[in-house]
């Protein structure tokens, strides 16, 4: 699955900016979007290394929303497998 995330631009340098989310930061190409008028606090939605388009914080917000709600899905079915594998080993009833 491919997945494109919300980041907010920290700083710009050239065609790379650095930009944040969630207390992360990477490095980002804006070369998409050299016909846009970007600078730092613009928020940009970000596919393998690349700027895509820009968002609106409201954008921005729904989009995060949606993934930590997904993210909180698969962290409840990896409880429910832990609770349902059997023990190492087997069982050890003589």
């Amino acid at each position: 699955m491919c997945l494109a995330v919300p980041m907010r631009i920290v700083d710009i340098e050239g065609f790379v900016a650095r930009c944040e989310a969630k207390g992360v930061q990477r490095s980002v190409n804006l070369i998409l979007l050299d016909h846009e008028l970007l600078s730092p606090g613009v928020v940009v939605l970000v596919h393998v290394g690349y700027a895509i388009q820009t968002m609106t914080d409201e954008e921005a917000q729904e989009s995060w929303g949606l993934i930590d709600e997904m993210l909180a899905q698969e962290d409840e079915l990896a409880a429910e497998d832990e609770v349902r594998e059997p023990p190492p080993g087997g069982s050890s009833h003589a």
